[in-house]
Order: structure tokens, then C-alpha cells, then sequence
């Protein structure tokens, strides 16, 4: 799946705290859904969608926020749909998923209409922590094939005020390996874009070269630009590894059997100055986790804080953090890879 993020026609973000904000989430989503190649079908799936989860938002979460962001795979294209909020959370999913059931004296079809029309649907409820709803439409039917291993999700947003983000990602396969790409474009707005949006074309252009290559082709092709921090991990699970190369200030850490281990970026800024470009190999275990992310996340987080979201949909999990752990002044991406052995 490409999770390339290239702009604002690819990407939004609607806080969500009146009726107001339920209609402009799905007006928005509507508008991107048609932009990136959907028909009316499946642009009405997108509002019912949208509509809902907003809506679950603002009456079970009292306000929240929703991102809907444009993916691809095998050619196709799709959106990748989040509802947050930090409300009191869903007593019984169970309950909530069934028609008819409401807390709020609604009609109680929300999150089961929600499941009706997504390909993927995902759902994470803590009592008084809140609620994360993710769910992924594509614009044709996706072809069956053999699942991936290794399964990669993302979030994030422009920050305030801003309609484009300088922060984001991007991720190739090359057989079993998986490369993931981070960015983080310096200041924001269209500079930072720019800067962050060359990264991700050369790091796709420059695939399968080792990390620590790509990094260095990326370093001499945003000369000119604002420049970024940047950060590349290559997966190998097969083999159990994990290539890491960063430059500035970009935040990656493994988890495995409740251990975390951050992983070492060099200081510097890919296009401006980078004294050392080196990258490290790390032990990947089986049923690890990978978080990779932007400064506008906070660095203290830790998965022990939240139970069992580790096996969830890697995009949800990014949610979560987006929702729980944003600093609220800057543009913000994470990324999340989950190892699936079969």
C-alpha cells in the first residue's frame, strides 16, 4: 500500500464539536473521494460513512476529530477513514456494533452501518479513554491476494490553521522486505510540502537502494528547499532484521514483548547539513511493532498504556496516538508497522 501523503487534495482534517463539523466532514470526504477517482457508489459509501462516525463522535465522544486520508495499493485507490474522540469510551462493542443499540436515544445503526460499507473496519473503546474508529473504503473492488505479512497504517494532519502538511510518509515492497519513509518538511505550509513531497519522490525513485543511500540521495535532492528530517527503516522479517537510518529529528522505536527500544537518528537536516549518514541494524522479533513518527508527537508514549491496541489495525493504532499524543502546534505524522506472522 503507498501512504505517500502529497498534499492537500490527499488529505484532511475536521474537528468535529457541532452538527456544523459532522456536515463539513462529509462534504470534505465526498470532495476527496471524487478527486482521487471514486465513482457516485462509492462516494455515497464514503458520506454514510463519514457522516456516521462524526456523528458518533459529537453525541457519544462530545466532540472529537476526524481525518480522512487517500492510499493506494495495487493500483487502486482509497481512503483511509478515522473518528477519534476522548469521550467515556463504549461500554459493550458488542452491543454497539448491533442495530438498534444506543446510549444516546438515537436509532442506534451507526458503527453497524459503519461495518456495512467499509472493506475494513476497526474499532478501539477504553471507558473514560475514549473511542478510535477506522475504516477503509477502496474505489473498486479489491483483487483477493495472499496477505502481507507485515501490515503498515498511518495518520496525521496539517497543523493549525494550515491546509497543507510538511510532515509525511511513504512505504515500498520490494518481496518480503518493506521500506518506510518519514518526513518532516522544516517550518510549514506549502515550503514544507514542497521539501516533504521531494523527499518522497526520491525515496521512491531510489528503492530497493539500502536506506543509508536513499538518505544520502535525499540529502543532495532537497538542496534548494527548506529542507527536512528524515528517516528510513527497512523491514526484512523473514530474516529478522531491521535497517535503520535517520537524519534530525525523527522518532522511531520497536516493541516487542513489552519492551521498547528507540532506535538512533544523526543530527542534522537532509538538504541543509548532515555531518554523518550511517545506518544501524536491529533485531526484529516476531509480533513486533514499529512506530515511526514527526516532532509534532510527543516522545514520551508508551503501547503498556494502552491494552491490546498492538493488535489492531496498524491505522488505528496510528490514530490513537495521533488523538492521544499530538502536540497541537505542528503538522503531525505517524506510522505504524505490525508484524503478522502466519
Amino acid at each position: 500500500m503507498s501512504l505517500s501523503r502529497d498534499g492537500n487534495s490527499r488529505e484532511l482534517a475536521v474537528d468535529v464539536t457541532d452538527p456544523s463539523g459532522v456536515a463539513e466532514a462529509r462534504r470534505r470526504a465526498s470532495s476527496l473521494a471524487r478527486a482521487v477517482g471514486f465513482d457516485e457508489p462509492e462516494i455515497g459509501r464514503v458520506a454514510i460513512i463519514v457522516t456516521e462516525a462524526a456523528t458518533n463522535v459529537l453525541k457519544h465522544g462530545g466532540g472529537g476529530e476526524v481525518l480522512v486520508q487517500a492510499v493506494t495499493t495495487n493500483a487502486i485507490d482509497g481512503l483511509d477513514i478515522l473518528a477519534l474522540d476522548r469521550g467515556k469510551g463504549i461500554p459493550s462493542l458488542a452491543d454497539a456494533l448491533r442495530d438498534g443499540y444506543s446510549t444516546a436515544g438515537s436509532q442506534g445503526t451507526g458503527l453497524g452501518a459503519i461495518t456495512r460499507q467499509a472493506d475494513v473496519f476497526d474499532v478501539y473503546s477504553v471507558a473514560g479513554a475514549g473511542t478510535a474508529v477506522f475504516a477503509r473504503v477502496w474505489s473498486r473492488p479489491m483483487p483477493s491476494s495472499p496477505a502481507k505479512r507485515l501490515r503498515v497504517g498511518a495518520a496525521g494532519a496539517p497543523g493549525p490553521g494550515e491546509h497543507v502538511s510538511g510532515d509525511g510518509f511513504a512505504m515500498t515492497r520490494a518481496g518480503h522486505r518493506v521500506a518506510i519513509l518519514v518526513v518532516d518538511g522544516l517550518g510549514h505550509g506549502p515550503l514544507a510540502a514542497n521539501a516533504r513531497n521531494e523527499a518522497v519522490r526520491i525515496f521512491s525513485a531510489s528503492r530497493p537502494s539500502k536506506p543509508a543511500e536513499v538518505i544520502a540521495a535525499i540529502h543532495a535532492g532537497l538542496r534548494g528547499t527548506r529542507g527536512a528530517a528524515v528517516a528510513i527503516s527497512e523491514i526484512d522479517p523473514e530474516h529478522g532484521s531491521l535497517v535503520f537510518c535517520g537524519l534530525g529529528n525523527i522518532g522511531a522505536a520497536i516493541v516487542a514483548g513489552g519492551e521498547m527500544r528507540h532506535l538512533v537518528s544523526h543530527n542534522g537536516t537532509a538538504g541543509l547539513a548532515a555531518r554523518k549518514i550511517e545506518q544501524f541494524v536491529y533485531p526484529w522479533r516476531a509480533n513486533a511493532t514499529l512506530v515511526k513518527h514527526t516532532d509534532g508527537l510527543t516522545t514520551q508514549w508508551g503501547m503498556d498504556r494502552y491494552p491490546g491496541l498492538a493488535a489492531h489495525e496498524p491505522s488505528l493504532v496510528a490514530g490513537v496516538l495521533y488523538r492521544d499524543l499530538k502536540r497541537g502546534r505542528d503538522d503531525v505524522a505517524v506510522v505504524v508497522a505490525r508484524d503478522s506472522p502466519r
